[in-house]
């Protein structure tokens, strides 16, 4: 049955995962990719241990990639070590072990005439771009990547691209303030993806995405967040989750009953709203760097407007983030400042 799978699933493409969606559940699925995952793995022919590393990638499967790599190397065929080596420019931005500058500049000078690559690198490249807060190159790369994915015929790879292209669609449109589009991709995230990691990720952002609509709404997503990453005991998830995305939206909504932090700035946020400021402000004074977050915080329990102002400049100048720029706008504007 999984051999089988794993055929249907590189030969049929599109078709296979349509399949999937109608014949199983979302909790059957997960079987179903960790057995693609141990076929991935056992792979031996050089076309499947290139598809195998995209596979484990938009999968999350972080942890198996420097295996991959390092087969697609010892196969002696250069595609194969072409491949290679963009996934390992991948898993450095993954792993942060070079900084975006740099992997942007071996992406721009990778040379391959493979379209599959040239998405690939792409994507790497407006990644980089986008850590960087340089949001202006992404119309061209909207123009270069639809040129490349045009060449790509195989449906697996193209299915995996698109996926990465929601990923990055909900990430920009959120941080432009456009509200509507990043949901459009976010839910396509949640319907299309079978990476819980993605899912993870796009119920996060579609989670703050209504910090100034609706607590019920958010939380919902940050709660199904936080069920799936507890599914897959992703610590860093959890964490994050439990003590950056649920306390920030608790506290914006004044709604902290039972809301727990280890995070100072959070913690702050969360006395803010329960009218201790001048033990919000000490503790926000006690921390060593700042951030446009803990500007915002500071200058809404000192009631601020110079402190809030600093907060949206910091946010639009350091961040390009438009949307959460506007929680000192309405701080201003609560307050009468």
């Amino acid at each position: 049955m999984v051999k089988s799978a794993w055929a249907l699933y590189t030969e049929y493409g599109q078709d296979y995962l349509e399949n999937i969606q109608q014949l199983q559940t979302a909790d059957d699925t997960e079987p179903i990719i960790l057995a693609l995952r141990e076929r991935c793995l056992n792979e031996k022919t050089p076309a499947m241990l290139k598809k195998g590393m995209e596979f484990l990638y938009i999968n999350g499967f972080y942890e198996d990639m420097d295996e991959m790599i390092h087969k697609n190397r010892t196969t002696g065929i250069p595609s194969n070590h072409r491949w290679a080596d963009v996934y390992e420019l991948m898993m450095y931005a993954v792993k942060e072990d070079k900084s975006p500058y740099l992997i942007l500049q071996q992406a721009e000078h990778f040379p391959t005439d493979e379209p599959e690559l040239k998405c690939l690198l792409e994507f790497i490249k407006l990644n980089a771009y986008l850590n960087m807060n340089r949001f202006t190159e992404f119309g061209n790369f909207l123009e270069k990547y639809q040129h490349s994915l045009d060449q790509v015929n195989d449906w697996m790879l193209k299915h995996c691209f698109q996926l990465r292209l929601y990923q990055i669609f909900l990430y920009y449109h959120l941080m432009r303030n456009e509200v509507l589009m990043a949901r459009k991709f976010g839910y396509r995230l949640i319907n299309h993806a079978y990476n819980d990691r993605a899912k993870i990720n796009a119920h996060i952002k579609m989670g703050l995405s209504y910090t100034f609509e609706s607590y019920e709404q958010g939380m919902s997503h940050l709660q199904e967040a936080l069920k799936l990453a507890e599914k897959r005991q992703l610590q860093k998830k959890i964490h994050i989750i439990k003590n950056n995305n649920i306390p920030f939206l608790s506290a914006h909504f004044r709604r902290v009953e039972g809301i727990t932090t280890v995070d100072k700035a959070e913690q702050a946020h969360l006395e803010i709203a329960k009218g201790n400021n001048d033990f919000a402000v000490d503790i926000l004074e006690g921390l060593d760097r700042e951030t446009p977050f803990r500007v915002y915080y500071l200058g809404k329990a000192k009631h601020d407007r110079e402190i809030l102002l600093r907060a949206y400049r910091m946010f639009i100048e350091q961040r390009k983030d438009f949307f959460f720029s506007r929680l000192s706008l309405q701080a201003i504007r609560d307050y009468a400042l």
